[in-house]
């Protein structure tokens, strides 16, 4: 008969109280630096949403390319108190211009 001594004790003290996946190791996390905002769960800002992924997809997510999206997107979020409203200015989209309409008409035509 052959007996198998497995130390238990060795196992718990290497993971620590937080266990193998890391959890709790008694350091405090630290928030995000904007704070919690709610998930859009209504789907309120689905469309800008969409809109902003589409033309990341199109652009080969070159981000810069759909900059006014995400700031569209951004603005849709404030407006519906999904996050705090706050100047876009301060969220690096001083530069960023919104699409007007004469924009809008040329991509119509250019469509049709």
């Amino acid at each position: 008969m052959i007996t198998i001594k497995f130390d238990l004790n060795r196992y718990s003290r290497s993971w620590g109280a937080g266990g193998a996946f890391g959890g709790n190791r008694g350091l405090r996390p630290i928030p995000p630096e904007k704070g919690i905002f709610p998930l859009d769960h209504l789907h309120e800002c689905d469309a800008e949403k969409k809109e902003y992924l589409g033309c990341l997809k199109s652009s080969a997510h070159k981000s810069e390319q759909c900059r006014h999206l995400s700031k569209k997107y951004l603005q849709c979020r404030m407006a519906k108190n999904l996050m705090a409203k706050q100047d876009m200015a301060e969220l690096g989209f001083s530069g960023v211009k919104e699409l007007d309409s004469t924009e809008d008409k040329n991509t119509e035509s250019i469509e049709h």
